[in-house]
């Protein structure tokens, strides 16, 4: 799904991957072996690049099918002799080095140039058009969609039915379900906030996913959702998200689930079904919410949190207890 939206190269020859991220442990028999792709542990397959640089994925080790792991020295140990491994010092800014490889063009964000003219954009005849409305090529737009003034819909999105798109929205790299409100002002799509720091200057991390928006879905006005690095970032069916919402890259969120407003996810949270969070909330990256859960406004959400769970506080915690040690004597 990732790869049509995005210029790739079809393969990378193994010694220029080792080359280029400059692994330290020697490999035998690298001449004329070709890579295909880079991917996710639980993406990547055969003649592919994944990469391990957290213990919070340990269980996918068992799962993995790829041919190299770009991995440290540290995290070595958790691998068996079947498993080829690439050693490097810095593992995620090996990934971003490699993956601007693969893809060259990841890291531009530049607006549309590639626009449809008027005469091009009749060809939705079942859908409503507002004033100054930009189209990119290769978008695909179901009947009954509505598209608000001065809205921007760029290169390679696919928007389902019955959809209405607020004004002065701007949208990329994204694939939009049946029934869907984005309100005025939102913008999806965009590339996430990823860099490393290295020396005198910050290194881009490209991103490559998509937003994935599922059946009858709402999104607030002046929401930021961004679009997924490696993997995608996904609303589920029957997610409603208030206004001033931002929502980071490969952040997943469960069908069902009500995020109201200035609530902000760091990247690579997964959401449960039927969650419910109050206005400001902040949770933390790479975490696990679980389904049925409830989370009180302003909490500061730093660790994962079991299935039918209600908390609040900072740092947030069961909401029995926040109310035990906040009561007035």
């Amino acid at each position: 799904m990732i790869n049509k939206f995005y210029n790739k190269i079809d393969s990378l020859y193994l010694n220029l991957i080792i080359k280029k991220i400059r692994i330290k442990n020697k490999i035998n028999s690298i001449n004329n072996i070709k890579i295909n792709n880079i991917a996710t542990l639980d993406k990547a397959k055969k003649n592919e690049v994944t990469f391990f640089h957290s213990v919070k994925y340990l269980s996918l080790i068992p799962k993995i099918k790829a041919s190299y792991i770009i991995t440290n020295e540290k995290f070595s140990n958790f691998f068996n002799k079947k498993h080829k491994l690439l050693i490097v010092d810095n593992v995620l800014l090996s990934v971003a080095k490699l993956t601007s490889l693969f893809y060259p063009d990841a890291l531009h964000d530049d607006f549309e140039s590639n626009i449809m003219e008027d005469i091009q954009i009749k060809k939705f005849k079942k859908v409503k058009f507002g004033k100054n409305v930009v189209i990119g090529k290769n978008v695909k737009i179901g009947p009954n969609t509505k598209i608000g003034h001065n809205t921007i819909i760029e290169d390679n999105v696919e928007i389902g039915t019955k959809c209405s798109i607020g004004s002065n929205v701007i949208i990329k790299k994204s694939i939009i379900g049946n029934n869907v409100n984005i309100l005025d002002g939102a913008v999806i799509g965009k590339k996430g906030f990823g860099f490393y720091p290295n020396k005198d200057k910050n290194i881009r991390y490209p991103h490559i996913g998509l937003v994935l928006i599922g059946d009858n879905v709402e999104i607030g006005c002046n929401n930021t959702i961004d679009r997924g690095s490696l993997s995608n970032t996904v609303i589920g069916n029957n997610t409603f998200l208030d206004n001033q919402v931002h929502i980071a890259h490969n952040v997943k969120i469960g069908k069902n689930s009500i995020i109201t407003a200035q609530v902000g996810f760091a990247g690579s949270t997964t959401i449960g079904e039927r969650v419910s969070i109050g206005g400001q909330a902040g949770i933390s990256g790479h975490l696990k919410i679980g389904n049925n859960v409830q989370i009180g406004g302003g909490s500061g959400v730093i660790k994962n949190i079991p299935d039918n769970t209600k908390v609040m506080g900072y740092p947030a915690k069961d909401i029995r207890n926040f109310i035990k040690e906040n009561k007035q004597s």
